[in-house]
């Protein structure tokens, strides 16, 4: 009889900090620099790593940003390891980082940007109610295409 999958959040510390370095290098086609790692282990409850029986598959960074007189929880990162994906992991990593939305009464969305031709991951949050709003031309460096979908969810 199979036994059911437990999938656990972590947070991230300087200890397995490499652990999501890693999982980012195997999961996003850009590359992060040093600054975003540091800022990550500043951020508390905004980053946590993902385990899916105790193995790390997952892990989402955010960070609140003021635009304007709004407040906006900006995902930097969600990412879930290949032979994880359509197992729950990605739906826990969110679900945690909408629940400190709710939790904090003063977000008014919280947004992030996908590669225009990553079509799963747009229908990923497509699903839990966020939108394409924007189109930021030439977004990323070194990779093809360059331009990346503003998806939000507002929350007020």
């Amino acid at each position: 009889m199979p036994v059911a999958a437990r999938i656990e959040l972590g947070d991230i510390t300087a200890h397995n900090i490499k652990q999501l370095k890693v999982l980012n290098q195997v999961v996003f086609p850009v590359t992060y620099n040093e600054k975003f790692y540091k800022d990550v282990l500043d951020v508390g409850e905004l980053a946590k790593l993902a385990y899916f029986n105790d193995i790390v598959a997952g892990a989402v960074c955010c960070r609140v940003d003021l635009q304007g007189s709004q407040r906006k929880l900006y995902i930097m990162t969600l990412g879930c390891l290949g032979p994880y994906r359509r197992c729950g992991v990605g739906k826990h990593l969110l679900d945690h980082v909408l629940k400190i939305a709710e939790d904090d009464g003063q977000i008014d969305a919280i947004f992030l940007h996908v590669q225009i031709s990553n079509n799963e991951a747009i229908k990923f949050y497509e699903k839990f109610g966020f939108k394409i709003i924007d189109t930021k031309k030439d977004y990323y460096k070194r990779i093809e295409p360059a331009d990346a979908y503003v998806l939000e969810k507002s929350l007020k």
